[in-house]
């Protein structure tokens, strides 16, 4: 999972995509950069590290030009070294740079194409280098440089890709060009800002970035959807995919976007609001007669649902964990030895908030279930009575392949187990899931406004399909060994 911004304005973007970064850094905290364009001038700043830590005013003040893109990454399989950081960039046609949310499911046959159909060397492992030079080459065919040009070039590309994918890119000569998979898996968002030059346009992987630079957000760009920004702040757009069935990452509203972000027409906030109430209302239809003395959320996604659990359920609410906001995300850690030792880093309890009572943890998820078994053995350190753990996701039995690098089926604590089997590895005294139609009715909203979901990670189907010998794959680049193997050699 990766944060993408991308803006035309009447004047130098650097530092508006700098802010539009920070804002999603959530969303990567490995590597960063920047691509600007200028005439004939493309230029590009990158980095490994936080976006304050990548960018200094020297190379602020190297990123002229009033159309750009930036990209903070998260570490998926393949793409953990600054070589890999983006946006990438090909001076042919044209000069392109490119940077990329999500992940395509056909990279080697892609590349394979790339190379021998194509002519094109892919010097990374990214798939966002095998989608830049794909697009390239599409574009390269129109033998022009026009939004016409660019839209028939798209339709190329969505028909070799497979997989999901948002992606905003900067056109020498042309200007800005941003596009989302035909299902709209991963998110993407389109903002204007009037100003006395004239209209402005960003693009966004959530509307927390337009909000804080002041563009007014318009919409989300649909599945499949295209669309330029000349340098000049004209506006086209075209469906470049056959119609498909949206639908977009559920996990993005569990767990990584922003709370204060809109996406696909939902409230992030609203919808874990809702995950929460429908939680709370299985416990009292499981355990009426429950002894739960106190909600507490594990810091920060599960806030808004151990709320409404507790508002539900009649019980305190209570802030039992102090988070230091200096630990990143332990989720998106590449391996599992730095996301166990971060976890006693990153929370301390409050023992008062412990003694002697039931307490009922929510988290947002459970993935590996190695941070849970930590944080429910520090209540218990702290003096809880009982501690009961309750997910406001259902079960994570599956690889996520659309760009989150969950890893393989068998480190995931609730592949091939029961719901009794994970309680007892994880320590508690009580585990309690949501259940995948309360967690796709809460987050769609009383008024049904997304009818599918790619829910794969946690139902195992896969919305593009999947290839024989794909997750093998995965297992071979995702598991924490071979990550290990890599970081070795």
């Amino acid at each position: 999972m990766c944060g993408i911004i991308g803006i035309v304005a009447t004047q130098d973007v650097a530092a508006q995509l700098y802010d539009g970064l920070t804002v999603l850094q959530h969303r990567g905290q490995d590597a960063a950069g920047i691509a600007t364009a200028d005439g004939t001038h493309l230029r590009v700043h990158k980095g490994n590290g936080l976006v304050r830590d990548v960018f200094d005013a020297g190379s602020m003040r190297q990123l002229e030009g009033r159309v750009g893109i930036a990209h903070c990454r998260y570490p998926t399989a393949g793409s953990e070294g600054l070589d890999e950081a983006q946006p990438f960039y090909v001076n042919s046609p044209y000069g392109i740079a490119l940077a990329h949310n999500g992940n395509l499911i056909n990279t080697d046959a892609l590349r394979r194409e790339v190379f021998e159909q194509d002519r094109r060397n892919v010097n990374t492992e990214s798939d966002s280098e095998v989608l830049l030079n794909v697009f390239a080459h599409e574009l390269d065919l129109q033998k022009a440089l026009t939004p016409e040009a660019v839209f028939r070039a798209l339709e190329g590309v969505n028909r070799r890709a497979k997989g999901g994918y948002a992606v905003v890119t900067a056109v020498l000569g042309l200007g800005l060009v941003a596009f989302r998979d035909p299902h709209g898996i991963r998110p993407l968002v389109l903002g204007k800002r009037s100003t006395a030059g004239g209209d402005e346009y960003a693009v966004a992987s959530e509307s927390v970035a337009l909000d804080i630079l002041g563009f007014e957000r318009l919409r989300d760009v649909a599945p499949g959807e295209a669309l330029v920004v000349t340098a000049r702040g004209e506006l086209f757009t075209r469906q470049c995919a056959p119609p498909q069935q949206h639908a977009p990452c559920i996990f993005e509203f569990v767990y990584f976007a922003r709370p204060d972000s809109m996406m696909d027409e939902v409230s992030v906030h609203k919808a874990r609001m809702r995950m929460g109430v429908k939680l709370g209302e299985k416990i009292l239809r499981l355990r009426p007669d429950h002894d739960i003395d106190v909600v507490i959320p594990i810091p920060d996604t599960s806030r808004d649902a151990a709320l409404e659990i507790a508002n539900v359920l009649g019980v305190k609410y209570r802030e039992g964990f102090i988070k230091n906001r200096y630990v990143g995300r332990t989720f998106i850690m590449p391996g599992q030895g730095q996301r166990a030792q971060s976890v006693k880093r990153k929370l301390n309890p409050i023992p008062l908030e412990f003694r002697n009572r039931v307490v009922l943890l929510v988290d947002d998820s459970i993935v590996r279930g190695t941070t849970s078994r930590q944080i429910v053995q520090m209540a218990r350190e702290a003096g809880a009575r009982k501690v009961y753990l309750a997910s406001a996701a259902p079960p994570v039995r599956h690889p996520n392949i659309y760009g989150i690098d969950m890893p393989s089926a068998d480190e995931l604590i609730a592949h091939g187990r029961s719901e009794e089997e994970i309680q007892q590895l994880l320590g508690c005294d009580w585990l309690l899931y949501q259940d995948l139609a309360d967690l796709e009715e809460a987050v769609s909203g009383p008024k049904q406004l997304i009818a599918h979901f790619d829910s794969s990670c946690f139902n195992g189907e896969y919305v593009t399909g999947i290839e024989p010998g794909y997750f093998e794959r995965i297992r071979q680049l995702r598991s924490d060994e071979a990550k290990k193997s890599r970081r070795v050699s």
